[in-house]
């Protein structure tokens, strides 16, 4: 099991708003702060690049937030873009090409399509930029120096153990509300939380797969469609705490939200709290603050050293829910509220 890392209430209070806007480049933290001029612009400070999937997803928010304050400390200058939704991969290959032009030394990305996205990455590593992709690896993963990330396949895992568990035997109908085809965090996560519940993609218990793309509103849809489909569903498993939550909304339409398990992956603040009110029975809580920061630093390490990182760092997943089930490890609401982001 890989170890839980714990972001300190202080510091998600210290980290301060950021002002997002899609596919337009805002440069912030010091323009003229400490360091080398490693950016080749005059100014002295480093610039980092950090491209998103979305600038919606209270995830995404967070993990700007907590670059953001990492850059602030170290005495760079961070430059931010995001796509315009989850899957956006052109206007992430744009955000690069200007990211390359702004002579950035290291770009970070949390690349919405995995492989469409490596031409773009290959050609700025050969400008010498250090290139960490954030939650979500490339495919192949070498396409990037390094990758800072939950392990979303240990995170899927969890909640699927948690849920065969909590199911005590039952026969079960499972829907599983996905991202989308060919995004590896979605896929991670789909294939982890079958291999927690000891099933195939084949399982006859799989009743109805959706895509949801991570939204709410898409998630709502799914479940109503799963439902049409198959009305005695009773475990639903889903991507991230918004499409659990617009689950959780067809269901109490239909007079179900009480008889369903819900289970998630993400740890937001809002998600969490939903654990606590009964609405998802557990979530798999990751740390965007922490990848984000741990990228900033070794951007700013690389522009002193030129040691550039490698390989994978594992930043850190915990099993969230009130209703803890033998042989599970988990956590309840108010350890995972302390460390909530969002």
């Amino acid at each position: 099991m890989p170890r839980t890392n714990r972001l300190t209430p202080s510091l998600i209070r210290a980290a301060a708003s950021l002002g997002i806007a899609a596919l337009t480049l805002t440069a912030c933290g010091s323009g003229s702060g400490s360091g080398s001029d490693s950016a080749g612009d005059g100014s002295g400070s480093v610039k980092v690049g950090l491209i998103t999937k979305t600038d919606t997803n209270p995830f995404f928010v967070k993990m700007k937030e907590g670059a953001e304050k990492a850059a602030k400390d170290s005495g760079a200058q961070l430059i931010t873009s995001a796509g315009k939704f989850d899957g956006d991969n052109a206007g992430q290959v744009t955000a690069i090409e200007n990211m390359v032009a702004a002579g950035v030394k290291g770009i970070l990305i949390t690349p919405s399509d995995s492989k469409a996205i490596v031409p773009a990455l290959e050609k700025a590593r050969a400008k010498g930029i250090l290139v960490i992709a954030l939650d979500s690896p490339t495919d192949p993963e070498s396409a990037v120096d390094a990758l800072f990330a939950t392990d979303n396949l240990r995170a899927g895992e969890m909640i699927g153990a948690y849920a065969k568990a909590s199911m005590k035997g039952k026969t079960v109908k499972i829907a599983t509300l996905d991202l989308a085809p060919g995004v590896a965090v979605g896929v991670q996560r789909h294939n982890g939380f079958l291999k927690g519940f000891g099933i195939d993609e084949k399982d006859p218990s799989i009743v109805c797969s959706q895509d949801t793309g991570g939204d709410q509103a898409k998630g709502q849809t799914a479940m109503e469609n799963c439902l049409q489909k198959a009305p005695d569903i009773n475990v639903v498993y889903t991507i991230n705490e918004p499409a659990a939550l617009g689950a959780y909304t067809a269901l109490k339409a239909k007079g179900r939200e009480k008889d369903v398990l819900i289970v998630s992956v993400d740890g937001g603040c809002t998600g969490t709290q939903a654990v606590k009110d009964g609405k998802i029975a557990a979530t798999s809580q990751q740390y965007p603050l922490k990848m984000a920061a741990e990228g900033v630093g070794a951007v700013v390490k690389y522009a002193k050293d030129g040691k550039k990182a490698s390989g994978y760092t594992d930043t850190g997943v915990t099993l969230i829910t009130d209703k803890a089930q033998a042989g599970v490890a988990s956590k309840d609401t108010a350890n995972g509220l302390d460390n909530c982001w969002g």
